[in-house]
């Protein structure tokens, strides 16, 4: 006990950490993003903002990992949804191109 009492008084929010807890934040709030969607449009939504959120947050996160920390577990589990989330937007822009100028999609 008397470790941890001593990391929290000793605690100190380093730019790479502020780096990290900035990507921590966005990555989490795009499910409330995502909730209210769901809840406005009452069905499943996710909005253009979850994905710019997912993207974000995951390459701050990654940035935080690989340079701040230098983790390997945390650049492997943050590394999958940056690719993911990049995909998503990109089909979400897409899609939403194609339903504005009326093309179908490929």
């Amino acid at each position: 006990m008397e470790h941890i009492l001593h990391a929290l008084a000793n605690y100190q929010i380093t730019p790479w950490k502020a780096v990290g807890y900035l990507g921590m934040v966005m990555f989490t709030s795009r499910w409330f993003v995502q909730v209210y969607a769901t809840r406005k449009h009452k069905r499943v939504v996710m909005p253009l903002s979850f994905w710019v959120l997912s993207v974000f947050g995951s390459i701050l996160l990654l940035a935080y990992f690989v340079v701040g920390k230098n983790d390997s577990v945390g650049i492997l589990s943050n590394l999958f949804p940056v690719v993911v989330s990049v995909y998503n937007l990109v089909m979400h822009l897409r899609h939403h191109k194609n339903t504005t100028t009326g093309d179908i999609a490929a």
